[in-house]
């Protein structure tokens, strides 16, 4: 009886395995990168939203047969940022590339100079208030992302902040 109990506490230990490798990517991961680079241009940061969080992981799955970056829902009432990448694909590591577009971003003229800037204003959007992402493995072996965002932003003529 004893080793009945033993190895079945093995077992529920080993179930939890996979939630330590995923907790990297979890959705504190997401609010962090978004929530610094808020920071150092004065917005309010975002919460976390469950809903936002379902409509993004329902869309990453049904990307898992092709991986390709087209929109959820380019009229939908979201905001959304997309990423794939290879390997693990952090979360962290997925943030960390829209906010480096802020270098393309001139507040002056509220203009992208010299490459994309739009994953940037996006994060920095001063009326966001909600945030939720997700990730899929897709069939090719990439890692797919989306972050989605309520309200949206990027309004064409106006500053992100």
């Amino acid at each position: 009886m004893g080793l009945t109990k033993f190895l079945l506490a093995l077992y529920l230990v080993g179930l939890t395995l996979p939630h330590v490798s995923v907790a990297k990517n979890g959705h504190r991961h997401f609010l962090d990168g978004h929530n610094k680079a808020r920071a150092e241009v004065g917005v309010p940061p975002l919460v976390w939203n469950n809903t936002l969080a379902a409509y993004a992981r329902n869309y990453a799955n049904k990307r898992i047969p092709d991986c390709k970056m087209v929109e959820s829902d380019p009229d939908g009432p979201y905001g959304e940022c997309l990423a794939e990448g290879y390997g693990d694909f952090k979360a962290a590591d997925v943030v960390k590339g829209w906010v480096s577009e802020k270098q393309y971003y001139d507040h002056k003229s509220n203009k992208c100079v010299g490459g994309e800037c739009g994953h940037y204003t996006q994060v920095v959007w001063r009326d966001t208030k909600y945030l939720g992402c997700a990730r899929a493995k897709c069939n090719n072996g990439w890692m797919f992302v989306t972050c989605n965002y309520f309200p949206s932003g990027n309004y064409y003529g106006e500053s992100p902040y």
